[in-house]
């Protein structure tokens, strides 16, 4: 967004007295994108650009597939390589837990 049109924004959500911006349920009242929550924003994004909702289903899709089709034809090391993503994935998980108490 330009600066023109964030002045263009401001001068045009003009309040009256005793009425916030959070009390209007006016259409043309802009939301902050970070006010969302995430399949909120996923769901912003896929009416934006649906071709690429499409195109991100098909290959999730795929990959599962795939997924499904390692497990049946090499059970172990599939379970093997699940283990080891399930470990990173806690890893991951813990990292970002401790990460979010610390910057409190």
């Amino acid at each position: 967004m330009t600066d023109d049109a964030e002045d263009r924004i401001d001068a045009s959500t003009t309040e009256a007295p005793g009425e916030s911006p959070d009390d209007a349920d006016e259409p043309d009242v802009p939301v902050d994108f970070g006010d969302l929550s995430l399949p909120q924003r996923a769901f912003v994004a896929a009416v934006q650009n649906p071709t690429r909702g499409v195109v991100i289903a098909g290959l999730l899709a795929f990959a599962f597939s795939f997924y499904v089709a390692f497990w049946l034809v090499f059970p172990r090391v599939a379970a093997f390589m699940s283990a080891v993503g399930a470990v990173l994935l806690a890893l991951v998980a813990l990292v970002y837990l401790v990460s979010d108490r610390l910057s409190r």
